[in-house]
């Protein structure tokens, strides 16, 4: 997923939005930051919603408590933990 924009909310942790590119991101799945250490997914929104997974070619919310907001800026790459980050600037694989 490549993040398009970034919010902290107080009490809560920090939002990425974005798109996510291929595959399928749940709510406690591990995750990484251009390859960077590992975080977990806390919750995942949609328009407002709650959901316990989003798939392909969603646009979401992603809460990460474990990351503070100048650690993530718009363009980066959210992965799977433990995969690198595309070096094309290619979208990414979730």
């Amino acid at each position: 997923m490549t993040v398009e924009d970034v919010f902290h909310i107080r009490n809560r942790g920090v939002v990425a939005t974005g798109r996510v590119q291929n595959g399928i991101l749940r709510v406690g799945d591990t995750v990484s930051v251009n390859g960077g250490p590992a975080v977990t997914v806390d919750a995942i929104e949609k328009f407002r919603k709650r959901l316990d997974e989003a798939t392909t070619g969603e646009n979401v919310g992603v809460l990460l408590k474990s990351i503070d907001k100048d650690q993530i800026n718009r363009g980066d790459v959210i992965t799977s933990a433990g995969e690198a980050p595309p070096l094309d600037g290619a979208n990414v694989i979730l």
